[in-house]
């Protein structure tokens, strides 16, 4: 079997979630600079780009890089949820009144 082939045939890795408290060690680990970010993403099995992504975030967090903190991309993603949900309510609120309005002439 080729490369290519067992590339083809690799199963995708189930999406799992991590404490804070464990990013954050992570974070200080490659902050410290004794081993390399692929060195404790392999070291954990964790993915290279999870690790960099939480690195960016914790610098964002810090202020030592321009970006939304974790606090603020927290509540953009709940006033999506509520906006989705509000635009939910009115269109079922229009249907109603069409509805209300072909029975009533």
């Amino acid at each position: 079997m080729s490369i290519m082939e067992s590339m083809g045939k690799k199963k995708p890795r189930p999406r799992r979630s991590f404490t804070s408290e464990f990013k954050a060690e992570i974070v200080e680990l490659c902050r410290r600079g004794d081993r390399s970010v692929g060195q404790i993403a392999k070291d954990f099995d964790l993915t290279e780009t999870a690790v960099r992504d939480w690195v960016k975030q914790a610098e964002v967090d810090a202020g030592e890089r321009d970006g939304l903190t974790s606090s603020e991309r927290e509540e953009l993603a709940a006033l999506r949820r509520e906006n989705r949900r509000l635009r939910e309510d009115v269109d079922i609120l229009k249907r109603a009144t069409a509805f209300f309005a072909k029975e009533t002439r």
